[in-house]
Formats: C-alpha cells, sequence, structure tokens
C-alpha cells in the first residue's frame, strides 16, 4: 500500500510566502456590525435623540440667563449647538468601537499619558469659568478631565492586569499612585466631582481585581479622612455641602432643581410650557433632569432612570462570560464610570446628594463632556465586541460572584454559546 510521503523542505530553501488578503471597507463594517452589541448601540443613540429634544426644551431657559444687552442669544441656541457636538460625539463612538481590544488599550494609555500632562498644565495654562480651572486651550478648548476618566479606567485596567503575568507586581500601589497625582491634580482646579468619579471607579476595579478585604477597609477610612478634609480646606465645597444638610434657600440651586422637578407632577406641563426652568442656573447642562421633570413629567423621569440601569445591566450581562482579565476589569472600569456619573446627577437634581456640577451622560449640552462620553461608550463597545461563532467555557465576572458552582453542577466542563 502506497502513502504520500510529507513535503519535508530542504536546508536552505524558504516557503513561499501566503500573500494576505486585505479585507474591504464594507467587509470590515459588516465584521464590525456582526460582533458590536447593536442592543446597546441602539439604547445608546436613543437616549442621545431623547438628550437633544430635552437640551431642545432646556435652551430656551439658558439662552435667556446667558443673553445680554449687546448679544442675544437665540432661544435654540444650545440645541443647535448640541446638534453638532452629538454628530461629532457619534463619529468618535463608532471608531472607537471599531478598534481591537488592544488597539483601544494602546490608545486609551497614549491619551492618558497626553491628558495627564494637559492636566499639569492646567493650574499654569487653563482657562477659568465659574471660578473653577479646569479647561485649557491647545486652539481648540477642552476639559482634560473628561477625557481623562475613560482612557484611566482602560489604563488602570491594564496595569491590574498585570497580576495574571507575574503575581509579585504591585499593581494595586501602582494604580493607587496614579489615583493620588490626578486627584491632586483635579482638587487644584478644584474639581472635587470629577474626583469621586475616579475614586468610585478605581475602587471597582481593585474590588474585581482582588484587593484584599483590609485594605479595602483602610483605603474607605482614607477617603473618609480625605472627604472631611476637604469640607474644611474648599470653601465651595463646605458651602455645597452645609447647604445640602442645612436644606438650602430658595435661592440655592439644588433646591430650585427640587422645584422645578415637582412642578410638572407625573405627565408634565407639556413640551416648551414650563415656567419654573426659566430661573433654573445650567438648566441645559447640570439639571437637565429638572427641565426633563417638570416638561415631560415624572413618569418620564423614572423612565430615564430605567435606560440607565438597563445600560449598565446589559454590559454587566455581557462581562458575565468574559475570559480576558483585562476586558472584564476595562468593561467594569467604565460602566461604574458611566453609571456613577449618571446617577450622581439624578440624585443632586432630586435634592439627594450635594451639587457636584456633574453633566448628565448622553442627555445633557455639552462639548468636552458629551465627545468623552461617547469616546467612553465607544470603547464600552469595543471592548464587549464577540464573535458570534465563537463557542467556549463561560467564565469572567460569573466566577467572581458565585455563578458558574451553580450553572456548572452535572456539567463539566459547561459550555455555552454565546451568540447575543
Amino acid at each position: 500500500m502506497s502513502m504520500t510521503r510529507p513535503y519535508v523542505p530542504r536546508s536552505g530553501y524558504r516557503a513561499t510566502p501566503v500573500p494576505s488578503q486585505k479585507l474591504s471597507r464594507w467587509l470590515k463594517l459588516k465584521i464590525w456590525w456582526r460582533e458590536v452589541d447593536r442592543v446597546l448601540l441602539l439604547m445608546v443613540l436613543a437616549l442621545m435623540v431623547f438628550g437633544a429634544v430635552a437640551v431642545s426644551a432646556a435652551s430656551p431657559a439658558s439662552a435667556k440667563r446667558l443673553s445680554t444687552a449687546g448679544d442675544q442669544l437665540s432661544p435654540l441656541y444650545f440645541f443647535t449647538r448640541n446638534l453638532a457636538w452629538q454628530a461629532v460625539g457619534i463619529a468618535v463612538m463608532i471608531g472607537t468601537s471599531m478598534l481591537s481590544r488592544q488597539n483601544a488599550r494602546r490608545i486609551s494609555v497614549g491619551l492618558t499619558v497626553f491628558m495627564l500632562f494637559a492636566l499639569f498644565l492646567v493650574p499654569i495654562l487653563g482657562h477659568e469659568v465659574n471660578g473653577a480651572r479646569r479647561w485649557i486651550d491647545f486652539g481648540i478648548r477642552f476639559q482634560p478631565s473628561e477625557f481623562l476618566k475613560p482612557v484611566c479606567a482602560v489604563t488602570m485596567a491594564w496595569i491590574l492586569s498585570w497580576r495574571l503575568r507575574d503575581p509579585s507586581i504591585p499593581v494595586i500601589s501602582l494604580t493607587g499612585i496614579l489615583f493620588g497625582v490626578i486627584a491632586l491634580l483635579l482638587m487644584m482646579q478644584p474639581n472635587l466631582g470629577d474626583t469621586i468619579l475616579f475614586a468610585g471607579f478605581w475602587f471597582v476595579l481593585i474590588l474585581i481585581a482582588g484587593a484584599p478585604v483590609k485594605r479595602l477597609g483602610i483605603l474607605l477610612g482614607c477617603g473618609a479622612a480625605l472627604l472631611t478634609a476637604t469640607y474644611f480646606l474648599y470653601d465651595n465645597a463646605r458651602h455645597r455641602i452645609d447647604s445640602f444638610f442645612g436644606g438650602g434657600t430658595a435661592f440655592d440651586q439644588v433646591d430650585l432643581a427640587q422645584r422645578t422637578i415637582l412642578a410638572g407632577g407625573w405627565f408634565g406641563s407639556g413640551y416648551g410650557l414650563g415656567i419654573r426652568k426659566m430661573t433654573l442656573p445650567e438648566a441645559h447642562t447640570d439639571y437637565i433632569f429638572s427641565v426633563i421633570g417638570e416638561e415631560f413629567g415624572l413618569i418620564v423621569c423614572v423612565i430615564v432612570v430605567l435606560a440607565y440601569l438597563a445600560i449598565v445591566a446589559r454590559v454587566l450581562m455581557k462581562l458575565i462570560d468574559e475570559e480576558d482579565l483585562f476586558a472584564l476589569l476595562a468593561g467594569s472600569g467604565l460602566t461604574a464610570l458611566f453609571g456613577g456619573q449618571a446617577f450622581i446627577n439624578i440624585l443632586v437634581n432630586l435634592q439627594l446628594f450635594p451639587s457636584k456640577g456633574m453633566t448628565l451622560p448622553l442627555i445633557s449640552y455639552g462639548g468636552s463632556s458629551t465627545i468623552a462620553v461617547c469616546l467612553t461608550i465607544g470603547l464600552l463597545l469595543a471592548i464587549t465586541k464577540r464573535n458570534p461563532f465563537l463557542t467556549r467555557e463561560t467564565r469572567g465576572l460569573a466566577d467572581l460572584i458565585g455563578w458558574n458552582e451553580q450553572r456548572a453542577k452535572g456539567e463539566a466542563p459547561f459550555k455555552r454559546d454565546i451568540t447575543p
């Protein structure tokens, strides 16, 4: 019986290289559409559409408040500008979502270095608005801390993932040093709101990364001590905290926001018919949730809250099947950042949290904030992309909360098709 002998190349000969096939743009787009979380993308776009409507309702109040005798702003001034910023933000979100995990990580690390450098320059070259020096002008005025938040979350996740290669690397201490430098620079502006957001997603990251309970307790104690020191060192923070616990006055922003959100009742006064919004500062940004309550009603406010919960839950459910520690940490950190900012803003409008000067993601008007939030969502979409034809063992977040132990009883190994 004859058998075909295997081909063995002789010494000195090299195999002919196989030319790599370059994918067309259309094919790349089809692959992206197949792998991206379309449900998450559509929920985000729907929230941005509603945000455009909300800004158009709040725009007359802010335009009237900021108009002067020599410069009268159009009632829809902020609405038209918001559409332009949303268009840029959507382009950034879609472009970022097309990146691979490796490229998303590389770009995030590079942007972290650049934005950290810009943050160092803010106290020197920064532009002051309302008593805070947070913006910098490199030809285009932007707020470095807004862009630093999402890319820093990804960078910290990458550093924490080093523990898989070498458990002796003090990854928690390294990320702690990075957070400490950022917090110091932010409080020089001062910017307590973003400092709290950075602390929040950093705590979530080290919690998932497996920080010892004793160390977590020490960090919580240090955080409480620093907040107490902030109360005595920063007049603005002390004033807002005193107003929050003291009930405020009729002229406080938080009190005006609460009066505005309750003015429309359950079903609202109707689009464009709100009256209390005309006296509300920052109606198109920090307090747009109150405008929604007055004009569209408390029922719509509840729907907005549920929409944010749905986005957070959707990402967490995707992370349950995640095997890559870096992707698990990055997705969790970005979700904590997005959800934390949304719910702090909502709690401020409900007078359940001291005022922080924080926008409502995907809804509030903003330049830097809108693009930065879209960058956050784009990174989330890039990190949670899945090949729908892969079948693999379920790991990731489910391991941390003990789901796999229950799901795998009687099924070893446990396999699942992850078709979205």
